[in-house]
Order: C-alpha cells, then structure tokens, then sequence
C-alpha cells in the first residue's frame, strides 16, 4: 500500500466533507493499494476514512493477495455463498460506526452490484462523486509513474517497428493488429494491454475508432495504426499512419497539415496554460488547411493507469497545466470514402516546457507493399 497516498486521500476526504470512500476494482484501488483485481461477480471493496483507517472486503480465495502486502488493513472476507455476502459488508461497515455517513465513490466505476451492497449496510447514506477528488491525486505523475509510461512507449514504439516490414498489399487489419500485439507482448507489455489496435486503411481510415476488419490493403491507401502498451499498469497511446505506395495529392496535403498541428499542439504545451490552449494551437494549422470540419475530436487526453483520464484536451478546457500531467496530442483530418491520417504522441509537462515520450519519426512512412 503506498501509505503517502492513502495519507494524503485521508485529508482530503476532510476537504471533501467525505466521511468515507469506497472503491472498488480498477485503476484507483491500484493506485492506492497497489494491488489489481478484476471486476467479476464477487464483490471487493476498499474502505477508507478520513482518519486513515482502512478496510478491505474480498472473496476468501483473493485474502493471500493482501496478507503481506497490507497487513496493516482491516480485512473482511467471504465464501462463495452470495446469501453471507451482505452480512459480512455489513459488519466491515459497522467499524466506522457511521449513522448517516457521506460517501465518495467513483461514478464511472462504482457498479449497482456494489453500490447496492453499501445502501444495505448504511441505509442513511448520501453519496457523492470522489472523482475530482481522486483526479486531483492522479493527475499529477510521480517520477516512477512517468518512468513506467516511458517504458510503455518504448514498448509499444519497439513492437510496430517490429511490425512495419510485415505489412504488404493483400494483408488484412486484422493480421497486422494481431501481429502488432504479438510484438508488443515480445516487446515486454504487461498482458493487459490499455485497449486493442486500431488499425484502419482506406475508406476505414475515415472513422477515428475504427475496428480492425478484414479489408485488405491496396496501394494508394492510407493506413492509421492506434497502438498503446502496459508496463507496470501504466499505459502508451501512439497513432502513425503510414502509406501504401504512392498517395494521391490530397493525402499528401492532409498528411502534411496533421503532422504541423501535432508540432504546434507540442510546442504549445507548457506549464501554466489552459489544457484548452493545446487543442486551439493544433486545430488552428487545420482550420488554416481548410480542413476544420474534418477534424471532429479533441487534440488529446490525459494518460497514465487509464487510457483515458484527466486532463482532457478540448478547446474550451480551462484546467491550468501542471508539471507532471501526462496526455496525448493526436490531432486527425478524416475524409469520408476516402481516408484519414492521425498522428499520436505522449507527452508530459516539465518544469518548463513539455517533454514528448514518444521519440518514433512523424514523417510519412511509405511501404511499396510488394
């Protein structure tokens, strides 16, 4: 259990006006704990309060797991008989000797599995969002934190260069995003990867979070790869799209004006601007090219134990940049029937500047394909 966290959540419950916070599976309770478990049909629950004193709730068969890493907190287990459940969730409560408790939970990762569990044990309960809370913790990286992710992008950069001399007109997505987890799996990724491959050539290239399907490739395509790996729970989120022969003169113009709005959401990523200032930095070098309607996402996202966190890189976005928040830059240009080109990188802000993670050459790669 990392006990400087868990030390500086106590607190801030306090600030929060929490009597209680109670997580359950996910990249939180890892954070805190340092321990991973799976959402299934058992319930586990980690219990905090503003006094520091910890709890865990967990099936008999998961107890070892904690033994001797947080021998220091409450444990609370149980068999498989769903009808002992309840009575030993309530008792784990009953330590806190709480009447009409207030509750931080996570609203994207509580389920009404657990939630109903909690309302069973404390009917007086009133329940609040924990997620700025928790936000305000994770969203600034700690050195190792920001090690691990640097070594999550070496992974993943070292996996599609692996990748790339497979790719060939006739391929499908499909065997070059199975190749590529391959590759990151022999790369050194954790198992778990932060999600699938995307990768979308042609016509398929014009939707952003397109499947790998059996399309196979054709000369004059591009192709967006979307590819991210794990390592110590931590993730990578990359995009590059490569070329399949010769591209026609459009393509070409677009590629281009991606890769200047990747520049310039890079260069404008500072300490003390808004999280906003990215984003309008990049989409202006689009709007410029004439292709604003074609970019139809923000320019990135926080990243980290998600693939997905705080803070996020829309315009309006007034979250002040901090040393040590982590996000991508992946501005787009999307033409239907035709293609799209993404350019993705992985940075962190500085004392001074912004770092990008991702070192992988942003000029357009060409593959003959023969």
């Amino acid at each position: 259990m990392n006990t400087s966290r868990i030390s500086l959540l106590a607190s801030l419950l306090k600030k929060y006006s929490l009597d209680l916070i109670v997580l359950n599976p996910g990249p939180s309770m890892f954070y805190f704990t340092g321990l991973q478990f799976h959402l299934m049909e058992r319930p586990t629950l980690f219990i905090l309060n503003s006094r520091g004193n910890a709890a865990m709730v967990l099936p008999e068969l998961e107890v070892l797991k904690i033994k001797t890493t947080l021998p220091e907190v409450d444990c609370f287990t149980y068999g498989d008989n769903p009808n002992s459940w309840s009575a030993v969730i309530k008792t784990a409560f009953t330590g806190y000797d709480l009447s009409a408790p207030q509750i931080g939970i996570e609203p994207n990762r509580m389920r009404y599995l657990e939630l109903n569990f909690i309302q069973q044990s404390l009917t007086e309960a009133q329940f609040s969002s924990a997620g700025p809370l928790i936000s305000s913790m994770r969203v600034q990286k700690e050195q190792s934190e920001i090690e691990s992710m640097r070594t999550a992008v070496n992974i993943a950069q070292q996996a599609l260069k692996n990748t790339l001399p497979l790719i060939k007109i006739g391929m499908s997505e499909k065997n070059i995003a199975g190749e590529l987890i391959i590759q990151m799996l022999k790369a050194g990724s954790d198992p778990e990867l932060p999600f699938p491959p995307i990768v979308s050539s042609g016509p398929n290239g014009a939707n952003p979070h397109a499947e790998p399907s059996d399309r196979k490739f054709q000369s004059g395509d591009t192709v967006v790869i979307d590819w991210g790996a794990s390592h110590k729970g931590y993730f990578s989120d990359l995009t590059r799209t490569i070329a399949i022969g010769p591209l026609d003169e459009e393509l070409r113009i677009i590629y281009e004006a991606v890769k200047n709005a990747n520049r310039a959401g890079r260069i404008s990523a500072k300490p003390g601007i808004p999280a906003g200032a990215v984003d309008r930095a990049g989409r202006k070098v689009i709007v410029d090219a004439g292709f604003g309607s074609q970019f139809t996402h923000r320019i990135g996202h926080g990243l980290g134990l998600e693939a997905h966190e705080e803070p996020y890189m829309f315009s309006e976005n007034e979250m002040i940049l901090r040393p040590g928040m982590t996000f991508t830059i992946e501005p787009g240009i999307y033409l239907p029937e035709k293609g799209g080109v993404r350019i993705e990188d992985d940075v962190v802000i500085t004392k001074d500047s912004c770092e990008s993670l991702s070192t992988m050459d942003r000029e357009l790669i060409t593959i003959s394909g023969n």
